[in-house]
């Protein structure tokens, strides 16, 4: 089985965290295939990840055809082929790349969006996660659970939240939009229990964007102020960080 425990990587720079991470999620995709007939693995959609997926579509061995993917987070009424969606994303990264067994999309352009929750969830409940690729935000969310909206004792898997302006205005810092007002103001979302549920988390979060996030995450108090500090609290979790946004953790240290 993987060792259960919590671990850093701080790499030379962001395309070395890129490459660690996608050999450690190939090395727990083969554990895991080694004792289960198929797997189940949710996937960010966002810039931190790009080097990740490029990496991990280079990995072989891997066989592809025994994983159902998910995704963690979609716009509400973005086209699934808008290239801002993250539909799109993951298409273009990996889904088009690699031979999924299924790859299950949230839709957030339906007419009932309390249906499409109940929907995903059900898919969640019957692929228990065994691998979640994440990263976090510049202000501490995971997936689009933003502080004061990522609550760690939610009873729901899926939801739709209202998306505060530091989150939007990251979409266009990471230059995923050219203005802010372009940014949906809504989107579905796993919920932090959901993620939680996954058994294997692997975290890359590269750029001195991060920094403050990062700081926040790994030395401040596990709170819902800072989402992503619950991740310490998981029984397997690896954050894998490059100089830039490991750069405050390595000031306090020295």
């Amino acid at each position: 089985m993987i060792k259960k425990n919590f671990q850093i990587n701080i790499c030379d720079n962001r395309e070395e965290s890129g490459k660690v991470a996608a050999q450690e999620v190939a090395k727990s995709i083969r554990t895991l295939l080694a004792e289960k007939k198929e797997i189940n693995i949710v996937f960010g959609a966002a810039p931190s990840q790009d080097e990740l997926l490029k990496y991990l579509n280079l990995e072989a061995g891997i066989e592809w055809e025994r994983i159902h993917a998910f995704h963690m987070d979609e716009y509400i009424g973005l086209a699934s082929d808008s290239p801002q969606s993250f539909a799109s994303y993951l298409n273009k990264h990996i889904a088009t790349k690699v031979p999924f067994k299924s790859i299950n999309y949230l839709n957030g352009i339906t007419t009932n969006l309390e249906d499409e929750c109940k929907r995903y969830t059900g898919l969640l409940k019957k692929h228990p996660i065994d691998i979640v690729c994440l990263g976090f935000g510049e202000n501490g969310h995971i997936a689009f659970n933003d502080p004061g909206i990522g609550i760690f004792s939610e009873k729901t898997w899926v939801k739709i939240v209202e998306l505060d302006q530091k989150c939007r205005q990251q979409q266009v810092n990471d230059a995923c939009f050219e203005f802010i007002e372009q940014v949906p103001t809504h989107a579905l979302t796993l919920t932090i229990p959901a993620m939680l549920s996954g058994a294997n988390l692997i975290c890359t979060v590269p750029s001195v964007k991060k920094a403050n996030a990062v700081k926040n995450a790994i030395l401040g108090p596990v709170s819902e102020k800072c989402p992503a500090s619950i991740l310490r609290l998981h029984q397997s979790v690896r954050i894998i960080l490059d100089k830039d946004s490991s750069s405050l953790l390595m000031r306090i240290k020295g």
